[in-house]
């Protein structure tokens, strides 16, 4: 297999990453898992396994920047605390 360079658009706006999460979300549900602690586990290791394939819910996570992603979910958390 040749060395190949993956290239992800990332997410410009807040708006876009709730819906890609809200896919995830969804699909992890829909595939039994803890949506919760999937997530987090990627957000945590950075590993795409995680999160499934189910409609292409792996693909889609990886294109949120995860140090954007923590940020923007802790300044939610002490905005609505």
């Amino acid at each position: 297999m040749a060395d190949v360079t993956r290239k992800f658009t990332a997410v410009d706006s807040k708006a876009e990453m709730k819906e890609i999460l809200s896919s995830v979300y969804n699909s992890l549900m829909v595939k039994g898992y803890n949506p919760i602690n999937q997530i987090v586990g990627y957000i945590l290791s950075e590993d795409p396994t995680y999160i499934t394939n189910y409609n292409s819910a792996r693909t889609l996570i990886t294109r949120i920047d995860r140090d954007e992603l923590l940020q923007e979910l802790l300044r939610n958390y002490l905005e609505n605390k």
